[in-house]
């Protein structure tokens, strides 16, 4: 349920993203998930790949600057209202979501959170969906 999530600050300018695939594709990473956030100077990639230190290691080799942050995956049914009974009970257990993103494939829905309290939150999905990754 706790994956690593790499982190890569990039420049607000043109082909900077780009540059981030093609180093992965240069040396065969595969992005499972991401998603992109950004303020007028800056924008923030936040990945999730089988290989992190690999990642990281040619990330930095390319002069990319990247941090890694344990973060918590779930995956619930892909269903209205299953998302929101997960968070509904989170909240209700006082975990704060700094930031998450989701992707769905068919039946399911795979989920990222960057909760305020990474093992509170670990525990309380384990027992609400103790068959969760």
């Amino acid at each position: 349920m706790i994956t690593r999530q790499i982190s890569i600050f990039l420049e607000n300018k043109r082909g900077r993203i780009n540059d981030v695939t093609k180093v992965l594709a240069a040396n065969n990473i595969n992005m499972e998930a991401f998603c992109i956030a950004e303020t007028s100077d800056f924008g923030l990639m936040r990945l999730i790949v089988s290989e992190v230190d690999r990642t990281v290691e040619v990330l930095r080799k390319a002069d990319f600057a990247v941090i890694v942050t344990d973060v918590v995956s779930l995956r619930c049914k892909n269903v209205p209202g299953a998302l929101s009974s997960v968070l509904e009970t989170l909240a209700a257990k006082d975990i704060f979501i700094e930031y998450m993103y989701a992707f769905s494939r068919q039946e399911t829905a795979d989920v990222i959170i960057k909760p305020n309290d990474l093992a509170a939150c670990v525990k309380i999905l384990s027992e609400i969906n103790p068959d969760n990754r």
